[in-house]
């Protein structure tokens, strides 16, 4: 088991080693919001059809019946969003690739204006411009203007998996704790189960993006409490 784990942690280093930067947290990013979501509006529908009734199966089956359509919903959103964002990075390789070929000077000029704007002298900048553009034009122009790197776009359906499976993780958390509790324990439990679930949420996307882990944490949760009181309010209306 040792050696099978080691070789599957090696094809993933390899695997992560051949994407940027900006790929890794689009799935990332797309992750920590499915999470969020999924969270947020389970226990929120679970609080507002509690408020409204006491019938624990038509409570539940409110909130599976959210956890699907939220892990969907959040996928092809992804989906849709992350596609015309690789869309137009295609446009743009097409676009600088055709630049190149009829205003080459210019995209020499372009080149040369991004190193005089950190500092470098406009002679230097100059001499960088044409040699990077003489070894790789297409690249340094992709680079210079778009922070992209050739033949790296964004995937969407590793967004949208992303998503629509930590929607369905995140949101499993506070329906579980409904359904093993019992019926006097259940609101707490779900309660806990959430504050869990946002602390482990922020925990995460801390970690991923090298932010603060303690701020992000409790910002989490007291979204979380705000989301279930809000969301209860509502089903006491009704």
């Amino acid at each position: 088991m040792t050696a099978i784990f080691k070789k599957w942690q090696q094809k993933r280093a390899n695997k992560q080693s051949g994407q940027t930067m900006e790929e890794r947290l689009n799935t990332i990013r797309a992750g920590i919001l499915g999470s969020n979501d999924g969270i947020l509006t389970v226990v929120g529908v679970v609080f507002s059809v509690a408020a409204a009734t006491s019938n624990r199966l038509v409570i539940v089956l409110a909130g599976l019946s959210d956890l699907f359509a939220c892990a969907l919903s959040m996928g092809s959103g992804e989906f849709a969003a992350v596609s015309s964002q690789a869309d137009s990075e295609k446009v743009a390789v097409v676009r600088e690739k055709a630049r190149l070929k009829t205003d080459f000077d210019e995209q020499v000029a372009d080149v040369a204006a991004f190193y005089t704007d950190r500092g470098v002298s406009p002679e230097t900048a100059k001499a960088i411009a044409c040699e990077l553009l003489a070894e790789k034009p297409l690249e340094t122009v992709l680079s210079v203007k778009y922070d992209m790197t050739l033949g790296h776009y964004v995937s969407p359906i590793a967004a949208a998996v992303s998503s629509t499976f930590s929607a369905a993780l995140g949101g499993v958390f506070p329906l579980v704790a409904l359904l093993i509790f019992p019926v006097e324990y259940q609101y707490l439990a779900a309660i806990l189960a959430t504050v869990v679930a946002s602390a482990l949420t922020g925990l995460l996307s801390a970690l991923f993006s090298q932010g603060m882990v303690k701020r992000a944490i409790w910002r989490n949760i007291w979204v979380g409490l705000v989301t279930i009181a809000i969301h209860y309010g509502i089903g006491l209306l009704f």
